[in-house]
């Protein structure tokens, strides 16, 4: 399975601070339930990545 493989699941993002400092993105589907906490500079490593993976997608749905 890659990142453009598409599948019939469907799953719940949270994201929010904890109380611990930490940033959590919280992903939950059917049963399964993942808490991934991150450091404040990892979480916005994360952000920088979503948003250039949004300008790329844009890019690619303009074409």
């Amino acid at each position: 399975m890659g990142i453009n493989s598409e599948k019939e699941i469907e799953a719940n993002l949270q994201i929010g601070p904890t109380s611990l400092g930490m940033v959590r993105l919280f992903i939950s589907a059917g049963d399964l339930e993942i808490p991934m906490d991150f450091e404040p500079e990892e979480a916005e490593e994360i952000a920088e990545e979503i948003r250039a993976a949004i300008a790329q997608a844009r890019n690619a749905s303009s074409k």
